[in-house]
């Protein structure tokens, strides 16, 4: 890994630690614990689009590893690697696309995110919590990662943009 690319995996990764901090904040349906925007997967979307698979995994080893250490626990950490490894990998796969948008790509991220969690609190708790609980979380997953993708889709614009501008 050479410098340029050392370094924007580290502005990357506190970017995607800032924004899950933000996220942590923001309560979307207070009444119903462990839903999120997911903002720090805007980093890990672009990733998946900008750069190499295996740096995209790292940012998200990163991520999921120190966010964890510093705003969570280790249960928590067992699902977030849960549902960040099964919904990168589905985000990598639909990126193999011909000309896919970042908006089915973080709709698919979402959805498998969830259903990562899901295997991983069927282990942890037991099957019938999870399952009651899973149709809410599917719901929100879908709808943060059409969200999110419609975001992405935006910057990923000005992204490109400046690089034409910039020959970067």
């Amino acid at each position: 890994m050479n410098v340029r690319t050392l370094t924007k995996m580290a502005l990357l990764t506190a970017a995607a630690l800032i924004l899950g901090f933000i996220d942590s904040l923001i309560p979307i349906v207070p009444s119903v614990p462990g839903i999120k925007l997911g903002l720090s997967n805007l980093v890990l979307l672009y990733a998946v689009f900008y750069m190499r698979p295996a740096e995209a995994a790292l940012l998200m080893l990163l991520k999921v590893g120190l966010s964890s250490l510093l705003f969570g626990n280790a249960v928590g950490a067992i699902y977030a690697i849960s549902g960040g490894v099964l919904s990168l990998f589905g985000m990598l796969l639909m990126h193999k696309i011909p000309g896919i948008s970042a908006v089915p790509v973080s709709t698919v991220g979402g959805i498998l995110h969830i259903i990562g969690q899901c295997v991983a609190g069927c282990f942890l708790i037991s099957v019938q919590p999870v399952l009651l609980y899973a149709p809410w979380l599917l719901i929100s997953g879908t709808a943060t990662g059409v969200l999110l993708g419609i975001a992405a889709r935006a910057a990923f614009y000005g992204v490109e943009r400046y690089e034409r501008r910039h020959g970067t």
